[in-house]
């Protein structure tokens, strides 16, 4: 009996962690290990008297010099880069400024404005990408859609930006009250007795102790900003300015459900995942040296 209550506390972890083992090689790694073998193809058609057929011969590395050489892909990527420059110091620089608003011991309606404040993460990106389109079309936009062209050239880089930056401000600004939660009220106490105002304390304690935390979040919008997708997809019926092949991964829907090109849309996605992978090392390195700074 002994024996079979030590195996049953021992096999618990693994029986608990089994699921999401699954979810992981039915939806990650088998999709993965196909996307890469196909990367490393090409459909050869052959016909004949009777009709034609399509196999998949080896390529070698054809595909990735093809993608490396693709100038719509390197004009996406640079859109996409574009709009993080907007995306990630407006959303951790609005997180903070909630955050450390809300801290405030003498702030009112504190946790109804947390929630109002984090309820717009709670909404699908296409419906909410649904709902700023109607608000930027001039026809029924109650914010100067007259006056405001937010599907020009260079306003819809800002429309994409307002999206992304309203439906994630909340998630992170949660991140960092909890994270200010976390600094003990003896640090609050002694620095109003020393006559620091608010301001002060913000500038020279809190902010300094929620650098970790900052660096953390600024590694999630990062990481939300490369995989930009829904928001320019959903705006593409409404606005002239924004491609098939506006952002990486539009390009890469577009590859191989569009013109069928599955393996060049393969190699895209491999070398867009080693890409994105190589960002998330660095930018991770940069947030354990900033937090244990």
């Amino acid at each position: 009996m002994a024996a079979t209550r030590r195996l049953r506390r021992t096999a618990l972890p693994y029986l608990l962690v089994l699921p999401a083992v699954v979810l992981f090689l039915l939806f990650v790694l088998v999709p993965g290990g196909y996307a890469l073998v196909l990367s490393f193809q090409a459909r050869k058609v052959s016909g004949g008297l009777l009709g034609s057929s399509t196999t998949q011969v080896f390529a070698g590395l054809d595909n990735y010099r093809a993608v490396l050489a693709d100038t719509e892909l390197w004009s996406g990527i640079g859109r996409m880069v574009l709009v993080g420059v907007i995306v990630i110091p407006a959303t951790v620089g609005l997180a903070l400024l909630f955050a450390l608003l809300l801290d405030v011991p003498r702030v009112r309606l504190a946790k109804v404005t947390r929630l109002a404040i984090f309820l717009p993460y709670a909404v699908p990106g296409v419906i909410a990408t649904l709902m700023w389109g109607f608000l930027y079309l001039p026809a029924t936009s109650p914010i100067g859609g007259d006056h405001v062209d937010f599907f020009s050239s260079v306003g819809v880089f800002f429309s994409v930006a307002n999206i992304s930056v309203w439906g994630a401000v909340g998630f992170n600004m949660i991140v960092l009250c909890t994270a200010l939660r976390s600094v003990p009220t003896e640090v609050h106490e002694a620095a109003r007795i020393d006559g620091c105002t608010e301001l002060g304390m913000a500038l020279r304690i809190k902010i300094p102790l929620l650098r970790p935390a900052i660096a953390m979040c600024a590694l999630f919008t990062v990481l939300g900003s490369l995989q930009l997708f829904n928001e320019p997809n959903t705006l593409k019926p409404l606005s002239n300015a924004i491609s098939s092949t506006w952002v990486p991964l539009m390009k890469i829907y577009d590859d191989a459900f569009v013109d069928s090109d599955l393996n060049h849309a393969a190699a895209t996605s491999v070398l867009f995942t080693a890409a994105a992978l190589l960002v998330s090392w660095v930018a991770s390195r940069f947030v354990q040296s900033r937090a244990a700074s």
